[in-house]
């Protein structure tokens, strides 16, 4: 999944335990720009560092996978979690403002070879049968 966005708030990051970590982040994502909506996105271990590239305010797209889990707490009582877990997250393309122009014309050379005479029409003979 993936949805185009202006980051909002950029977290840093957690050290959870020992060997995880993770970072938040949140997207202004106006599919209707009367109603924007702000989604938080998490990112884990090794995919923290990629929003190092990025500030509030960037243009973006975000790939992500939706998460769920269930989990009992201390009670007995059964809870679910949903996350937003973003793997790749990429800036969006540069609208080209002008076409580019075709490459120039190469000079070949062609223009200065002479045709061989035994091609030239103004050759009387004719030697072959038909």
């Amino acid at each position: 999944m993936n949805i185009k966005g202006k980051i909002i708030e950029i977290g840093s990051t957690q050290q959870v335990t020992n060997t995880f970590k993770k970072r938040e982040f949140v997207v202004e994502y106006s599919d209707n720009p009367q109603y924007p909506e702000f989604i938080k996105f998490e990112m884990i271990q090794d995919k923290c560092d990629l929003l190092d590239g990025f500030k509030v305010g960037d243009e973006l797209d975000v790939h992500f996978n939706l998460k769920g889990r269930k989990w009992t707490d201390p009670k007995g009582e059964v809870k679910y979690f949903n996350s937003l877990q973003a793997w790749r997250l990429e800036r969006p393309a540069q609208v080209e403002s002008a076409p580019t122009p075709p490459p120039p014309a190469m000079d070949t050379g062609m223009d200065s070879i002479e045709e061989p005479s035994w091609n030239s029409s103004d050759s009387q003979e004719d030697d072959l049968p038909f």
